[in-house]
């Protein structure tokens, strides 16, 4: 047992693993909210929405994938925190990356519930993409960029 815990303590931490969650979700999301645009009242229609619930999800979309990007690039890395001390943009950061998140979180919750799945367990079962862009944009509403 104790040659396991000096093997993971040989380990280097990466601590931009972050971003491997963080791009693909972003990417995802903004290709989503520029496929909405121009917003149009006949698409909004067609899912039973109407067109400002249909521009929020459009730029919601768009603007939270940036959020998650932007608001990631904020964050300070080690090396300035020796040279500066701080960095005025982190906490802004962190904000950002927060309300990107929970902006996103919401925008699923909507999709997954316009499907009108029969259970819970159709939607865990069948859905599972939503459920997985769902659970991302949680993950950083609660984290925030303390992801490390």
């Amino acid at each position: 047992m104790a040659s396991k815990i000096k093997i993971l303590e040989k380990l280097p931490d990466f601590c931009l693993s972050h971003w491997l969650f963080r791009i693909p979700l972003a990417i995802i999301f903004i290709q989503q909210g520029l496929m909405k645009i121009p917003v149009d009242v006949e698409e909004a229609a067609s899912y039973g929405l109407s067109y400002l619930v249909w521009w929020f999800v459009a730029y919601g979309e768009l603007l939270g994938g940036l959020g998650l990007i932007f608001g990631g690039l904020f964050k300070t890395p080690n090396w300035m925190h020796y040279m500066v001390g701080h960095n005025i943009l982190e906490p802004w950061g962190d904000l950002i990356t927060r309300f990107s998140g929970i902006t996103l979180a919401c925008i699923m919750t909507g999709v997954i519930w316009i499907g009108e799945p029969e259970s819970f367990m159709d939607v865990i079962l069948y859905d599972n993409l939503h459920v997985l862009l769902w659970v991302g944009s949680l993950y950083f509403a609660l984290r925030g960029n303390r992801v490390g």
